[in-house]
């Protein structure tokens, strides 16, 4: 497996080693002695599978802290564009974003830490799969506008299908005026 540490910190990519022959391929998804020689500190708790159609875009969604969640997204099927957005107040990142592409016959998966915002964009009709490192609270869920122009994301879908609660989602320098003041 490689582990490919992306330029804003905590981004893991993992790309596995598929082995190829004549009744299909095997491949090694997850590994935690070498997330932990990454420097992943890993303990799962519960794991989401979502479904979307070529053209949706979900996110950008996270929990407020303490329940903030660490996620291992990979696609099961089909192709996704997955952004991930830094909003970790004291990080040199923060207000950054960064774009992975994640493909069912790459079988790539990215490591995304607590104090991301996260969202993706499926190219393809895909399954969707990540693991969490806390459990859903909904009283802590928050988001920020996909299309806000000051992030300046190129989801590279032209006419996207976006649900009303993603539609009505605050800008970004909404959020960091709410949670974060000594930002502004």
């Amino acid at each position: 497996m490689e582990i490919i540490k992306h330029r804003i910190e905590g981004l893991v990519e993992l790309k596995p080693r598929l082995f190829h022959d004549e009744r299909g391929y095997f491949f090694e998804s997850f590994h935690v002695e070498k997330l932990h020689d990454a420097y992943v500190p890993i303990t799962f708790v519960q794991d989401n599978q979502s479904f979307s159609k070529k053209g949706v875009i979900r996110g950008l969604h996270f929990q407020r802290e303490p329940f903030g969640q660490g996620k291992l997204v990979r696609v099961l099927s089909g192709r996704v564009l997955d952004v991930a957005l830094d909003i970790r107040p004291d990080s040199p990142t923060f207000g950054q974003h960064m774009s992975c592409l994640l493909d069912s016959e790459m079988n790539n998966s990215l490591y995304i830490p607590a104090g991301f915002a996260h969202g993706f964009a499926a190219l393809e009709d895909s399954v969707f799969f990540y693991k969490c490192t806390s459990f859903y609270h909904k009283e802590s869920e928050m988001g920020i506008r996909w299309n806000d122009a000051s992030l300046n994301i190129d989801w590279m879908i032209e006419e996207p299908i976006i649900s009303e609660k993603d539609q009505v989602l605050p800008e970004f320098d909404e959020v960091v005026k709410t949670l974060f003041p000594e930002k502004c």
